[in-house]
């Protein structure tokens, strides 16, 4: 399969891969290993601010690039629901095929799993994001 050169660039580096911890981190996960996508993300919430973020993933080059440049983005933004990119423009920009659209699908409910988990553990200390 042909890679463009973002998807290879962010599955080759993967700068943002690794688990955190410590205080104010909240994970999500989404996907089976045993169906060949897993996703996972960690994030640093403070004051609603995106301090911090990881990705841990079992899965294709462009799944993993997409975490990858979604860790990266994600830096000092909001803790919202809602990816950086929606999943359309994610596949626009990294030029993945329509048949593993269903994978950025992992993406995103991986991320949203970790956004709801920072939610709530901030709303029963403070109220809601």
């Amino acid at each position: 399969m042909n890679y463009s050169a973002l998807t290879r660039r962010y599955f080759d580096a993967a700068v943002n891969a690794g688990v955190l911890t410590g205080a104010d981190i909240f994970r999500g996960a989404a996907g089976s290993r045993a169906q060949g996508t897993w996703v996972q993300f960690d994030v640093q919430v403070n004051s609603g601010i995106i301090r911090a973020a990881r990705f841990l993933a079992f899965a294709c080059p462009h799944t993993i690039a997409v975490s990858a440049w979604t860790a990266e983005n994600a830096v000092g933004g909001p803790a919202r629901a809602a990816l950086p990119e929606s999943v359309q423009a994610l596949s626009e920009r990294f030029a993945v095929p329509a048949p593993k659209l269903g994978r950025l699908l992992i993406v995103e409910d991986a991320w949203l799993a970790t956004m709801q988990a920072a939610a709530a553990a901030i709303a029963g200390q403070h109220g809601t994001l």
